[in-house]
């Protein structure tokens, strides 16, 4: 059976970013910085909504009907909040931890496109659906959109198991920032067709 995607609203964010927090809790970027499973489960909703909050105003945030999985897109000129990102990151990690992930996070920063593009923040499907075409169907969705609007995609893959998921949907990794030995963020980008 098909997975039907729809807009996500306001009404509909605490949802998705339950979904995203279940779906990045063995993320290894997001684990590295709250190793701690309390830490991650208390800091990772706040940070959900500051890196991409801004989508529920966009008409860029997605869901499936079924509410296993959530997209969080940020149209051209949208961006995170990037005060209130720095806020949670200050807030819950020690300093020298922190100050690696903004220093990867600025060498990451080197591959974003500069023109007009759309930015993928977060996908998410919850572990217990995975596997069953949900991903598949929100990045489909919100790259029809990309487009009929001849712009590109970007992204920044945190979980090596999803890169193959992302070049299927047409991105290309430009490089890899690693982060603490065993993590890394894997800039992508994906032309528009």
């Amino acid at each position: 059976m098909p997975v039907s995607v729809r807009i996500a609203t306001r009404a509909d964010e605490a949802v998705v970013v339950d979904i995203i927090v279940l779906a990045f809790s063995a993320d290894p970027v997001a684990r590295w910085c709250w190793p701690a499973p309390h830490r991650y489960l208390a800091t990772m909703p706040t940070f959900v909504r500051a890196f991409a909050g801004r989508a529920f105003d966009g008409g860029s945030a997605f869901q499936t009907a079924d509410a296993a999985g959530g997209a969080l897109w940020l149209r051209p000129g949208m961006h995170p909040d990037e005060a209130s990102m720095g806020e949670v990151l200050e807030g819950t990690m020690a300093a020298p931890a922190r100050d690696e992930l903004l220093a990867a996070i600025e060498r990451t920063a080197a591959y974003h496109p500069k023109g007009p593009h759309w930015f993928l923040p977060l996908v998410g499907v919850d572990p217990a659906r995975q596997g069953q075409g949900h991903g598949t169907a929100l990045m489909a969705h919100a790259l029809a959109e990309c487009d009929r609007e001849h712009l590109p995609a970007y992204l920044e893959s945190t979980n090596p198991r999803n890169v193959t998921l992302y070049e299927r949907h047409g991105f290309r990794s430009l490089g890899r920032v690693p982060l603490g030995g065993s993590a890394a963020f894997v800039p992508m980008l994906r032309p528009p067709r």
